[in-house]
């Protein structure tokens, strides 16, 4: 039976850091401090002046390809999930396709989604995979969402970094199933809470530069709510229980809201990962990059079952199920 699987992942982060020190000295009236005791980040990587999502794109592809996983005439397929084009047109999976070299018999197509990007990406890599239209699907996330932020607003500068990864999703031949089943959900009535309101028609530019506003305890709220029925639905499709998953991977929000999930789901600690302390919430790479993390760390054995779940604007979530390769 053709089945879709994860092959491999890799990262890429822009070199500028953005310390809490950074951040005091800018505003000695926050208390970093206190604040990167409930957020778990220390640093964020921002993104250059002109560096852009399809820079950080291609880097993370490029290092798949240095490590010999695919080469650039094998990929059938390019997904490229971002929120921060490069353009308003054409689509930014146009420009990564042109500057990797893939062939120009690959698809390329964008996804404009948040933290709960890397879930659906997977679910559209797997339909790909598995009806036939392609072998190998190279699957980007990349993000410079430091662009569209208020300097003066604590509450986003101390959260978000910027980042790229880059995940193959190749056929597989067994009766196992290496990635799925999905559960997923939308409510757009949370759209408010997190939204970039100008850089589309609805309100023009205006000559203002776009900025995120975010309603942290909206989101909080939002994402206690629906994220354990959201488990238990795929628990239930996945035909299996909670003590069954080697390893859950969350989007990597903030250590706060992640440790009320854990302890909301009874998650052992040893079974949950945390690690954005030197990257920030990169949107949608925090899931890639926490597995690649995990499994420096020792903690993701080939073959291991692991959770993904990301939830965010939208408002929009999901999860899944993987063999980690």
């Amino acid at each position: 039976m053709i089945r879709a699987a994860i092959r491999a992942v890799d990262y890429h982060l822009p070199e500028a850091r953005l310390s809490n020190d950074d951040l005091a000295r800018e505003h000695p009236e926050w208390s970093v401090e206190k604040i990167a005791s409930k957020t778990g980040i220390d640093e964020r990587r921002i993104a250059a002046e002109g560096e852009c999502a399809s820079d950080l794109a291609v880097a993370a592809a490029t290092k798949l390809f240095v490590r010999g996983v695919v080469q650039p005439d094998q990929v059938d397929y390019l997904l490229l999930c971002t929120q921060t084009p490069d353009h308003f047109l054409p689509t930014t999976a146009c420009l990564v396709q042109s500057r990797l070299g893939l062939p120009t018999t690959a698809g390329a197509l964008d996804l404009n989604l948040g933290c709960s990007g890397y879930v659906y990406g997977l679910g559209l890599a797997k339909g790909l995979v598995e009806s036939g239209q392609a072998e190998r699907v190279l699957f980007l996330t990349a993000d410079t969402y430091s662009k569209v932020l208020d300097r003066e607003d604590k509450g986003v500068r101390t959260i978000f970094g910027d980042g790229a990864a880059a995940t193959l999703i190749e056929r597989t031949e067994g009766d196992r199933d290496a990635l799925g089943p999905f559960a997923v959900g939308t409510d757009g009535r949370g759209a408010e809470h997190l939204i970039v309101a100008r850089g589309g028609f609805r309100h023009g530019p205006g000559g203002e530069r776009p900025t995120l506003h975010m309603n942290g305890p909206e989101i909080f709220t939002f994402t206690l709510r629906v994220v354990p029925p959201l488990i238990a639905q795929l628990l239930e499709r996945a035909a299996c229980r909670l003590d069954d998953v080697d390893l859950f991977v969350f989007h990597q929000a903030n250590e706060f809201m992640l440790e009320h999930l854990r302890n909301k789901l009874r998650i052992p600690r040893e079974k949950f990962f945390v690690g954005m302390r030197r990257c920030g919430n990169t949107v949608s790479s925090t899931i890639p990059i926490a597995l690649c993390d995990a499994a420096a760390e020792g903690r993701l054995p080939s073959g291991a079952r692991v959770m993904l779940v990301g939830f965010g604007v939208g408002y929009s979530w999901g999860a899944t199920l993987i063999r980690w390769p």
